[in-house]
This record gives C-alpha cells, sequence and structure tokens, in this order.
C-alpha cells in the first residue's frame, strides 16, 4: 500500500450536517489540512437527507469553522474548500442517494483508485442501515470506517452489531472512536503514573481509599436532541468516557507503552470490571430536559448519571471508583482525583483532609495535589494547601482529540480505539442499568450537582467537586 500521505483519500462524512460533525469533525479534518496531516489529494463527501449543492455545502463548513474552530483565511479555505463536496438523498442499502455518483465524481478529480474513509457521525440507530448499504453498494474495499459511540445501546445490540460489522468489515478496517482516550491530558495519565516513581509506587489500594472521576457540565443537550434522546448520560459516556479513563488508571504495567501493549493492557482491566449494581447508581434528568424541542413529554431518558464501579484486581481490591456525569450542572469539568488514605501516626489523630492527586483532563491538562502542611504559627496545627502543574508548558503543538484520533485512521493507528473484545466486556459490567431493577430517573435542578441522593456513593470521603 502506498504512503499513507501519498495515498489518495476520499473521506466520506455521514451527517455531515449535524450537530457532531459541525462540532468536532468538521474542524478537526481542517486542522489536519492547516497541519499538512492530510493525504497530499484528497476529498470530503458530506453526506446527508437532504439535498445540498457543494456550495451551499461549503458555506455551512466554514459557518462550522468559524464558530467551532477558527475562521479560515482566504487562501487557506480556498484550498480547503476546493476538496469538498456533498450527496444528498440519503444512503441505504436500497437507495444509496446520489452518494456513488459523487464518489465517483471525486474519484475522477483524484485521478486514481484512492483509499476510502467512512466516518459514521449520525445517531446509532443508523449504524446497522449504513453498514448494510456500505456491503450492498461494494464500498468496503481499501476502507476503513469509524463509528462514534454508543458502538450498540445494550449487550444483545451490541452482539448483533458487532456481528454484522465483522460480516461486512476486519477487525483492522474498523474504529470505534472514543474522543476521551485522544485527549492528550487524559493520556498523560498513564506517563505521569509510570515514568515517576512518586506516583507509581503508591497507585494501588494499598495507599489509595477511593478514586473519582467526574465530568459534570453545564451545557444542556444542543442541537443533539434525536441523537441523546435515544442514548441518555449513562450510554453517551458512562459505558464510553468514563469506563476508558478508569481503565486507564486502573490498568496494570504494560510491557512497553507501544500502542497494542496500551490497548491490551487498558482492556484486560475492563474484564475485571464488576458489573454495576443499579443500587450503586443514581440517574437523574435535570428539570427543563422535557421542554427541549424534539424530547417527548414523558422522557425518562437520564441527563445525569453518577455509580459506584469496583475493580476485582489484587491492586484495586475493595477501592471504590466513584464515576459522575451529567448536563445543566454547576460547573463543568473533567478531573480524576486519587483520594489517599490518611497517614498512620501524630497528624492522623487530628481533623485533616485526606491527600488528594488530581489529573485537570480540561484543554492542556495540569496535575494538583491538594496537601496537609503546618499552619504557621507557635502551634503544630496542620492546614490544607494545594499547588497545581499546569502542563500547558509542554502542549506546544498539541492536536484536538478528534484531530489526533482522525490522523489515527489515517495511518492506521489503532492504538486509541476500542476492540470489539474490550466493548463487550464494557457492556458486561453495564448490562444492570439496561434490566428491570434500573434506578429510578429522578429529576434536579437546572444548575445544581444532580440529584442528592449520589452524595451518598462517595461516602464520608464525599465528591471532591460539589457546591
Amino acid at each position: 500500500m502506498a504512503d499513507n500521505n501519498e495515498q489518495p483519500t476520499v473521506f466520506i462524512l455521514y451527517g455531515a450536517t449535524g450537530d457532531l460533525a459541525k462540532r468536532m469533525v468538521l474542524p478537526a479534518i481542517y486542522e489536519l489540512f492547516t497541519r499538512d496531516l492530510l493525504p497530499r489529494t484528497w476529498k470530503l463527501v458530506g453526506n446527508g437527507r437532504g439535498e445540498v449543492a457543494h456550495e451551499d455545502f461549503r458555506q455551512r463548513v466554514y459557518d462550522s469553522l468559524a464558530e467551532f474552530a477558527e475562521t479560515p483565511d482566504e487562501q487557506a479555505w480556498k484550498d480547503f474548500s476546493a476538496n469538498l463536496l456533498f450527496a444528498g438523498g440519503g444512503f441505504r442499502d436500497d437507495d444509496p442517494g446520489s452518494l456513488l455518483e459523487v464518489i465517483e465524481e471525486a474519484k475522477s478529480d483524484l485521478g486514481e483508485n484512492p483509499a476510502i474513509i467512512h466516518y459514521l457521525a449520525t445517531p446509532p440507530s443508523t449504524f446497522e442501515a449504513t453498514t448494510r448499504a456500505l456491503q450492498a453498494h461494494h464500498l468496503t474495499d481499501n476502507a476503513k470506517v469509524v463509528y462514534e459511540k454508543p458502538y450498540g445501546v445494550s449487550p444483545e445490540s451490541f452482539a448483533q452489531l458487532d456481528e454484522l460489522v465483522h460480516s461486512v468489515l476486519d477487525e483492522q478496517q474498523v474504529y470505534r472512536i472514543d474522543h476521551f482516550l485522544g485527549k492528550e491530558a487524559t493520556q498523560n495519565l498513564h506517563l505521569v503514573r509510570f515514568a515517576n516513581r512518586l506516583f507509581a509506587d503508591v497507585w494501588s489500594g494499598e495507599h489509595i481509599q477511593q478514586v473519582q472521576i467526574d465530568v459534570p457540565e453545564t451545557l444542556d443537550i444542543a442541537d443533539r436532541a434525536e441523537f441523546y434522546d435515544e442514548t441518555g448520560a449513562a450510554l453517551d459516556m458512562l459505558v464510553t468516557h468514563l469506563f476508558q479513563v478508569a481503565a486507564g488508571v486502573a490498568m496494570e504495567p504494560p510491557t512497553d507503552l507501544s500502542g497494542e501493549s496500551l490497548q491490551t493492557a487498558r482492556e484486560s482491566v475492563i474484564s475485571a470490571f464488576r458489573p454495576l449494581s443499579p443500587d450503586e447508581v443514581v440517574l437523574g434528568q435535570f428539570q427543563s430536559y422535557r421542554d427541549t424541542e424534539g424530547v417527548a413529554d414523558d422522557s425518562t431518558t437520564d441527563t445525569y448519571v453518577a455509580a459506584r464501579l469496583w475493580i476485582d484486581t489484587d491492586r484495586w481490591q475493595g477501592v471504590p471508583f466513584l464515576l459522575r456525569t451529567g448536563k445543566k450542572m454547576a460547573d463543568s469539568a473533567q478531573r480524576v482525583s486519587l483520594i489517599f488514605k490518611p497517614t498512620d501516626g501524630p497528624v492522623h489523630a487530628t481533623d485533616v483532609a485526606p491527600d488528594v492527586l488530581v489529573f485537570d483532563l480540561s484543554g492542556s491538562g495540569a496535575i494538583e495535589l491538594q496537601l496537609t502542611v503546618k499552619k504557621p504559627g507557635p502551634e503544630p496545627i496542620p492546614a490544607e494547601t494545594s499547588t497545581s502543574l499546569s502542563l500547558a508548558n509542554v502542549a506546544e503543538g498539541a492536536m484536538a482529540p478528534y484531530t489526533s484520533l482522525l490522523h489515527d485512521v489515517i495511518v492506521g493507528d489503532r492504538s486509541l480505539f476500542t476492540s470489539s473484545a474490550g466493548l463487550e466486556a464494557a457492556f458486561h459490567a453495564f448490562a444492570p442499568l439496561l434490566g428491570d431493577d434500573r434506578p429510578e430517573v429522578v429529576t434536579y435542578q437546572d444548575g445544581s450537582w444532580g440529584p442528592e441522593a449520589a452524595d451518598a456513593l462517595a461516602g464520608d470521603v464525599g465528591w471532591q467537586l460539589r457546591a
């Protein structure tokens, strides 16, 4: 096969006029273009149900970049937009719309037999139909297919989708994307741990009493009502992002830092996740959710989930992992907090807060230490302090998560993508939330920290992020 940067490539973006495409995928492709990381010759074909002229699609792309990335300069936009096409009429096995004709137009412009990258930025309910259509219209040869989350909404639907996908594609052609794994700060979790004895030697249940992975959001569901109401917070975030971050914290040291070794270590520990107990999960829905256009008046979709996860390995036996995320909450954050056990000795008898090691996964990332020190004065009185190490000084050249992952798709690096086996294990742990014992979804105030019932999950430690 030709060098990845030399091989002509056609990107086909399904759901090209949707919210995910305009917020994440299109800005990522443009960033790759500005960094000269796209193949030497390429075309992007947007696909959707509506009939949109090429020029109108280009204007939509320009507007997306101006709103969610940067307003392109004139020459860069001229060069970039010349590669944008649109194919309307949807895409089904019995009716491909205009996609086949537009793909042939793109191939004709490229002048060679190109690689094809299909990106499904569509609701999960369309994945099976689109996969069948790819097979029916012979679009799988020399192709890679990127599936957004959630890849299945239950163990049964995952197995059904996975069986279909593997009947059409080889596993090496499949890229199940999770943008949290593309974040530089998330990847710092394992590198900081394995490269620094200060942390490596205390990274276990012997020293840590609790791990909190907290991703509250002040945002509502924006333009994602169709997608969000059929998934909810638990499927959208817990079984994907938060499980993956928990695995990044809990995994055993890999043999090396190669992509294959890291993926194996990360997904091996997922198989040790104990199935969630509904008694240790709180589901919520922000008060104004049902007022959102496109949401049913009686919707029971969860916009908040907090869960206590147990990991049955020698390293983490008996240590609760607290996972929390939700929409319309009091603050936005992306934090992993390792909360240490109290020390033995004279200070242990005093009422001091525990030491905490915090990884801030937002933006460029930061590492924060919350410590006990001596309060100034004549008496040996402990006081709490914290210090933060910003990672901005090493963030130069960092790419946005979607940009990084799309580049990995182009070059064929699957290390930051979830495998079929890894997702099967994640759904096994998640399955109790899909049964008859699923917790009732309770209402919480917009702008709050969610249902008060979740406070009990963190026990005496309490949530590190709280009002």
